[in-house]
């Protein structure tokens, strides 16, 4: 990168960390169990939410529990189960037509990421009526409050049930992008381990690597503060003890537990320390291919630790400690090298490949640039890289 770049980059990097302490964030209201719903919508007057959910899970009867308590408590409730593995701005706005056409007045977002993701930019759409999705990407672009949003996860990964971000494809100029406000925090988070139960292990094993890469990039950025490096070594502690017990055995409420847990904590860390390049390297990738979010993650995890070389190898021993992985006598280099061979076991152990098949050469220096303009200036990277060295990262899993 060009000194000039490197220097605006930095510059905007230290005034965002400055503001951090200034900044509206706050976290969701906490349940264990989707039977505090007809209490809260009580307390809250709502008697018409619009569901944003996915049709596997609805075909499936994953959300049938849910929607015959809100029947049962005199709760109408319209679902929309179109949102993709990406969700598309067609899909925000074919919700937002059911919610106005229900009369509705809040909205529960009940499934992955895609779902929360979809449900968020829903609400974003309701507050600010005369705006598309599209002019809303970027950062702090929607200030009025949302509709009330309650979301519930049913994968242990994302963290969007607490985090300021929605991820949106828009498929036309297949491009991904993310749209970054504290309005769009939910306002109420359901972390029901029964409700991941019938998450299949592939799903399982992908999203946890989501929460485990979450984890990892808070913690490397230059903008961490002492409670999101502690959230973020707990996370990854979480994930190392859990998530191969969640992959074999779905029944394992406890594995279940821990790992939703550790989700949220990375969730927070995240939305405070912000990611790196792997997250806009994957968004990228599932805005090109609809690579699914997760996958992209794990894939590009250890790469990306590579790539950053010795600047982050005392992090990477300090989070390879927290796993227990590495060694307390390992120097920072020996540190660095046994926590990335330790990534790439455990995803072979979880069944990931190190290859994405699917990545063609000539969409590279594209998908370059698309990661670079998201990134710079705005994610506090340990090494900034502009959009020629971004493409190291999409040779190095390409086939």
């Amino acid at each position: 990168m060009n000194p000039m770049m490197t220097c605006y980059c930095r510059a905007f990097q230290l005034a965002f960390r400055l503001a951090i302490p200034l900044m509206p964030y706050r976290e969701p209201e906490r349940f264990e169990s989707i039977q505090a719903l007809p209490p809260l919508l009580g307390r809250l007057g709502i008697h018409s939410v619009l569901l944003v959910t996915d049709r596997p899970l609805r075909e499936a009867g994953v959300t049938g529990p849910l929607e015959a308590l809100l029947a049962q408590s005199g709760v109408r409730c319209t679902a929309y189960d179109g949102t993709r593995a990406n969700p598309t701005v067609q899909n925000v706005e074919e919700a937002r037509e059911q919610y106005l056409a229900g009369g509705c007045q809040g909205l529960i977002a009940f499934g992955g990421g895609s779902s929360m993701d979809c449900a968020k930019a829903v609400g974003a759409r309701i507050a600010c009526p005369r705006r598309s999705v599209n002019q809303m990407k970027g950062l702090l672009r929607v200030l009025r409050p949302l509709p009330p949003l309650i979301a519930i996860p049913t994968t242990a990964g994302t963290g969007s049930e607490v985090t300021v971000t929605a991820v949106i494809t828009d498929s036309v100029r297949k491009h991904k992008y993310t749209m970054n406000n504290f309005t769009m925090i939910p306002h109420y988070a359901v972390l029901d381990p029964a409700a991941t139960r019938t998450l299949p292990p592939g799903l399982t094993a992908t999203t946890g690597m989501d929460a485990l890469t979450h984890a990892v990039e808070a913690y490397i950025g230059g903008s961490t503060t002492k409670e999101t490096r502690r959230l973020a070594l707990q996370a990854v502690q979480l994930v190392f003890g859990n998530i191969e017990a969640a992959f074999r055995d779905g029944g394992d409420l406890v594995a279940r537990k821990n790992m939703l847990h550790a989700a949220h904590i990375a969730g927070i860390a995240f939305s405070k320390s912000y990611v790196g390049y792997i997250h806009a390297v994957a968004h990228s990738l599932g805005g090109q291919y609809n690579t699914p979010h997760g996958l992209a993650n794990a894939v590009l995890l250890p790469v990306g630790l590579a790539l950053y070389g010795p600047c982050i190898h005392r992090k990477l021993w300090d989070l390879g400690r927290s796993a227990g992985v590495v060694a307390e006598a390992a120097s920072p280099e020996e540190g660095a090298a046994a926590w990335i061979a330790a990534i790439r076991s455990l995803n072979q152990r979880l069944g990931i490949p190190d290859k994405l098949p699917e990545i063609r050469w000539e969409d590279i220096p594209l998908m370059a640039a698309h990661a670079a303009r998201e990134a710079n200036p705005l994610y506090p990277v340990p090494r900034l890289m502009d959009k020629f060295e971004l493409e190291q990262f999409y040779h190095a899993v390409s086939q």
